[in-house]
């Protein structure tokens, strides 16, 4: 294996959208390109770019692409904790450095000096924008499994908010300069599979007031006002479990977190990708959709089990042997008596894979653009989830569905898909390709069978793989899931997973694809926090207090991993590749 070496440089159809048609959309969104700029002599300052042509208004314009720059990354800051015990507080820490990784070619150099650009996009993956008094948490598993709820779940909305916000401030990508021309979001977009949190994420992403609040209008009715110490009530002098562990008491936080949200939007078009949050309940059940349906809107919650129970159904859940949640509706049953009455709410209902792609294609929810977001009329016509879209001249985008529908949260693809998959990789055969997913290659491993689709068999991630290495153009394939940063060589591409904005550390990730001119391709990955200060101030209620907090109180979380971040190595990075 090639040597990894340390440096400190600042350095998204069934049918594929035409090139006419990708312009069009610029011109309606005013979307950037950020295409083939050259960079090194002859562009003015060493790093400098020549301008790129952009349309926007309806008129041709041209931008001067902003000079490389680490502000508002990672490269420049990162939250760091202070203390190893106990209640950690966050504070601004030291950058991390990008790491050069040569497993699948090695470097030449002076390619700085020659590098064009050939696409700069940000990714966000996973973040779980959550209903947190929906009848159908996982909270009740809490007792036998900390991790099964997290305290700082009502902020999920100000922390997107802020996350938009970061990604609107930034100049452009953080090696060369480039303008961003698109975002991709890549699944488990909700969290709970409904109706209110898909609402609330098209609103997010495409900018307007969010109030993160169901059942009573007037008053939170969830865990954590209900007196069980195995939650965090912040607002009470109750000596829970997260207390006993150093959280704070913090008077009028229900309230705050209830509150109405503000999101800018994003300035950029955006594509999305479906995850099993989106798709099933709970990310794991393939329900009944009528029981289900009553469950989620109506006035029975479940908040507690005994911890051998949680135990039982977690393990089942893990192993897949429970897809269709047979296990979890007898539990259900069960714990009949030791449910919570709440107010019902018709917006808790799940929504269907055609209402997903109908809110996409939905004109109200087009923002920056695309009308969509990827998906089209055939998408909901055909039933498929699975697109492609033009990325730049001589680049195009493939967004996956990896959720099986025969449940679990693991993954797989369709035998249809996957020829679809095939047949657009050669049709493509002269455009470099990057791929997207929630699933990450190790997670495809769920051959449950598709209720819809009963003699269709389903196709794991070593398949995948081996049909991205028979063609050599496929340089990235870019996924979620995990909730942890991880960058693997596969030969001929490399496969991106980034962390997920809901634990800690709570991230997105900028993506600049360079040519090298030396028979080289460079890919550069850096990630990004959302604009909210590392340091929190517990009486700052405000929204960007609010989106402070939800950071510093996932650091927090009991039961939460402290590897996600990963290793150095899989964060900010070049990586190398054989031009093909």
């Amino acid at each position: 294996m090639s040597r990894i070496r340390s440096v400190r440089s600042a350095a998204a159809a069934v049918a594929t959208l035409d090139r006419r048609t990708f312009l069009a959309a610029a011109t309606a969104t005013g979307a950037t390109a950020g295409l083939g700029i050259a960079f090194g002599p002859g562009s003015g300052s060493a790093g400098a770019a020549q301008p790129a042509t952009a349309h926007a208004a309806g008129r041709r314009v041209v931008q001067a692409p902003a000079a490389p720059s680490t502000a508002g990354t990672t490269l420049e800051t990162f939250s760091a904790a202070h203390g190893a015990t106990g209640y950690r507080r966050l504070a601004d820490g030291p950058a991390w450095a990008r790491e050069v990784r040569t497993e699948i070619t090695g470097a030449k150099g002076g390619r700085e000096d020659r590098r064009t650009a050939l696409a700069s996009f940000v990714q966000l993956t996973d973040l779980h924008l959550t209903d947190v008094q929906h009848p159908m948490r996982y909270e009740y598993l809490r007792a036998g499994r900390a991790g099964a709820w997290r305290p700082h779940e009502a902020l999920t909305i100000a922390g997107v908010a802020s996350l938009i916000e970061r990604i609107n401030g930034l100049r452009g990508g953080p090696a060369t300069g480039a303008p961003l021309s698109f975002v991709m979001t890549t699944g488990d977009n909700t969290d709970n599979n409904a109706k209110i949190e898909l609402d609330w994420f098209l609103t997010a992403m495409n900018g307007g007031r969010i109030t993160p609040n169901t059942g009573d209008p007037r008053r939170y009715e969830g865990v954590q006002n209900s007196g069980l110490k195995e939650f965090w009530h912040p607002e009470e002098a109750l000596r829970d479990a997260d207390k006993k562990a150093g959280f704070p008491r913090i008077d009028g936080f229900l309230e705050a977190a209830l509150r109405t949200v503000n999101s800018p939007g994003l300035r950029l078009p955006w594509y999305s990708t479906i995850g099993n949050h989106d798709d099933l309940a709970g990310g794991v059940y393939s329900l009944g959709h009528d029981y289900y349906t009553d469950f989620a809107t109506g006035k029975r919650k479940l908040e507690i089990i005994p911890a051998a129970d949680a135990e039982r159904l977690f393990k089942g859940t893990r192993v897949g042997d429970d897809p269709k949640g047979v296990q979890m509706k007898a539990l259900l049953d069960a714990h009949a008596k030791d449910m919570r009455t709440v107010t019902p709410d018709e917006r808790r209902a799940p929504f269907t894979q055609t209402e997903y792609l109908a809110a996409h294609l939905d004109p109200a929810a087009t923002g920056s653009g695309p009308v969509g977001h990827g998906y089209t009329k055939a998408n909901l016509e055909q039933g498929t989830l699975y697109y492609s879209f033009r990325i730049s001249e001589n680049m195009i985008g493939v967004s996956l569905d990896t959720t099986d529908p025969g449940g679990h949260y693991t993954g797989s693809l369709g035998t249809a898909q996957l020829r679809w998959l095939e047949r657009t990789l050669k049709a493509h055969k002269d455009d470099y390709v990057i791929v997207f997913s929630h699933h990450y290659s190790r997670s495809l491993d769920n051959m449950n069978h598709d209720p819809g689709r009963l003699g269709e068999a389903r196709h794991g991630g070593d398949e995948v793989v081996a049909l991205f290495q028979r063609h050599p153009k496929v340089l990235a394939w870019i996924n979620g899931h995990s909730h942890r940063c991880e960058i693997i060589p596969h030969g001929t591409f490399w496969e991106i997973t980034t962390a997920s904005h809901v634990d800690f550390p709570q991230l997105a990730r900028v993506f600049e694809v360079v040519d090298n001119h030396d028979g080289t391709i460079s890919l550069f990955t850096t990630l990004i926090e959302s604009a909210a200060p590392h340091r929190t101030d517990f009486s700052d209620l405000s929204q960007t207090g609010l989106a402070a907090l939800y950071r510093e109180l996932s650091l927090n979380a009991p039961g939460a991993s402290q590897k996600l971040a990963g290793d150095a190595t899989d964060r900010n990075t070049e990586l190398l590749l054989r031009k093909p």
